[in-house]
């Protein structure tokens, strides 16, 4: 059973866990088998406000933890962006933060890095999900289906009948047509196959790292490092990449006037990869002829230029947002920790080469002393 939290946790041999976030919902038996092995710290939502939050860790009052674990995507993070403020307040001795969640904006990979922590992520967890979200929005681009949305929702017999006639003239089968997709990670190289497999779309891809041959055979396709060619081929571009250092944009009015003339644009990464402004504009101009956005730069606000535009199919962030993704999410973050507390290998590293690169640099010696955590208190 987790420990009842106390300003200090009685002394114990096992390797303690901070557990973030709502209780464990899809594996009650891999928790029960967590509990069995480890203590565990598990705060309530109250504590986990940032001032709260630092302030238990300048405490000490949840002792010396090795592993933090944070199961659910939705919880165990409203104490925000896991920064240099924060983490210089960690214990020596952690060795892992496991979490939900396939991206990590939020949280400083190489501040931990430097200091020993191996970051784990949820990746996997929801790639089935994210990559079906990514092709409704395909087809949603390519057949106009927020104009018919919109227009049947409108009551208006008018607007249906003009959705039922007009919308033909503009809308195209996705089959034959290519799919421009930066980022050939798990999840887009899962939307390469989908894309593939249904309609099949040629496939072009920019990456940092080619995939093996092989798997570009599965889907026919074909590598550009060298972005500006890719994208004079697009009919669509999708991105599936993580954001970049610093939160800059990548779509910007630049890149978009590469593209071809009545492109369509999707977005299931994330919504600050994207100039919004920039990406309006194109639609408004015609340089985009639709784009669909599960993800958008303001969360939980949209852009109110693009929110009412007929071209323009918006979800919330609902991508991954599936029962098997929740599920997973839960298992891999427990899995993780197990693992790394009893000396194997984690499943998801983030930044186990930072750690590596630390260590060779010598600015790691697996943590920091406890003479920084002392300072840092």
């Amino acid at each position: 059973m987790p420990i009842a939290m106390t300003p200090s946790p009685p002394p114990s041999d096992r390797a303690r866990i901070l557990f973030l976030g709502d209780d464990i919902t899809y594996n009650p038996t891999l928790y029960q088998r967590l509990t069995s092995q480890f203590d565990i710290v598990h705060p309530p939502p109250a504590d986990l406000q940032r001032p709260a939050f630092l302030r238990h860790l300048r405490d000490g009052s949840w002792g010396r933890f090795q592993a933090i674990m944070r199961p659910s995507w939705h919880t165990g993070g409203e104490m925000g962006n896991w920064d240099e403020e924060l983490i210089r307040l960690l214990p020596p001795g952690l060795k892992v933060y496991a979490s939900a969640g396939a991206g990590y904006d939020w949280v400083d990979v190489f501040a931990l890095a430097k200091r020993g922590i191996l970051y784990c992520n949820g990746a996997g967890a929801s790639t089935e999900a994210v990559g079906d979200m990514a092709l409704w929005h395909i087809i949603s681009v390519f057949r106009n289906m927020a104009s018919s949305f919109l227009a049947a929702r409108s009551m208006d017999p008018k607007q249906f009948s003009l959705a039922h006639h007009e919308l033909p003239a503009t809308s195209y089968n996705p089959r034959g047509r290519t799919l421009g997709i930066v980022g050939l990670g798990n999840i887009g190289y899962a939307i390469a196959l989908k894309a593939y497999a249904a309609f099949g779309m040629k496939i072009l891809y920019h990456d940092i790292v080619r995939k093996r041959p092989e798997q570009e055979d599965l889907v026919q396709a074909e590598f550009h490092p060298d972005i500006d060619s890719m994208l004079r081929e697009t009919d669509c571009l999708l991105l599936a990449t993580p954001s970049t250092l610093g939160g800059r944009p990548f779509l910007t009015s630049e890149l978009i006037a590469q593209l071809p003339r009545g492109a369509r644009f999707v977005n299931i990464a994330r919504g600050s990869l994207v100039d919004e402004d920039a990406l309006a504009e194109a639609l408004e101009s015609g340089q985009l002829a639709a784009a669909g956005l599960d993800v958008h730069a303001s969360e939980p606000h949209v852009n109110e230029r693009m929110v009412n535009m007929a071209n323009v199919t918006m979800t919330c962030h609902t991508g991954g947002g599936a029962v098997e993704t929740k599920t997973a999410f839960e298992q891999l973050a427990m899995e993780n920790v197990e693992r790394v507390l009893k000396g194997m290998e984690a499943l998801t590293a983030v930044n186990g080469h930072l750690i590596k690169e630390s260590m060779t640099n010598g600015h790691a010696n697996g943590h920091a002393t406890n003479g920084d955590w002392n300072r840092a208190l």
